[in-house]
């Protein structure tokens, strides 16, 4: 069960395009997994399937602070904002 019931902002910092680390609620998490796509599916003409786009990562981080594990769910806003959608324990 997610423990966000709004989306809420946070800090995350990418390499090649993948989330590495984030801040959330003020703790500090490295990635400590291979990052997820999450897509968004729209109507494309020159296909039989429907095209998708990546628009955020689910991905395993560890806190530097506590040492706990939590997966998160990371939307990137269209004005380069990350939100946090799920979190997970």
């Amino acid at each position: 069960m997610s423990t966000v019931q709004t989306p809420e902002v946070v800090s995350v910092w990418t390499e090649n395009g993948r989330p590495i680390r984030l801040v959330w609620r003020g703790n500090r998490y490295l990635v400590t997994d291979t990052p997820t796509p999450l897509h968004e599916s729209f109507d494309h003409d020159a296909s039989t399937h429907p095209a998708q786009r990546i628009v955020g990562w689910r991905f395993q981080g560890r806190s530097l602070d506590d040492g706990a594990t939590r997966v998160f769910d990371a939307h990137q806003t269209a004005c380069t904002r990350w939100v946090l959608t799920g979190v997970y324990t």
